[in-house]
């Protein structure tokens, strides 16, 4: 189950990069941030489970930032604005 975990965060975190790396989404939007949080979180568990506490501090780094990008884009009252394709 852990390693299930593991890979569907890994998985989330790929498709992220991919909607960013192909401009479907933008990398200040919501939906772009909120796979990177999920993704994170994901690793954070497998990661931790084996021991692998760089890897999961990484991760634990990596979904703050992007929490904090939330965090920043709704104080900013930009949360409602989407393109057509974002996520």
């Amino acid at each position: 189950m852990v390693d299930l975990i593991g890979w569907s965060g890994a998985i989330l975190l790929l498709i992220a990069y991919a909607l960013v790396s192909v401009k479907y989404v933008g990398g200040t939007s919501v939906g772009y941030q909120l796979l990177n949080i999920v993704g994170a979180v994901l690793l954070i568990v497998n990661s931790s489970y084996y021991g692998a506490y760089p890897s999961a501090i990484l991760n634990l780094i990596w979904a703050a930032i992007a929490f904090i990008a939330i965090i920043r884009k709704r104080k900013a009252g930009v949360v409602t604005e989407r393109t057509s394709h974002e996520v």
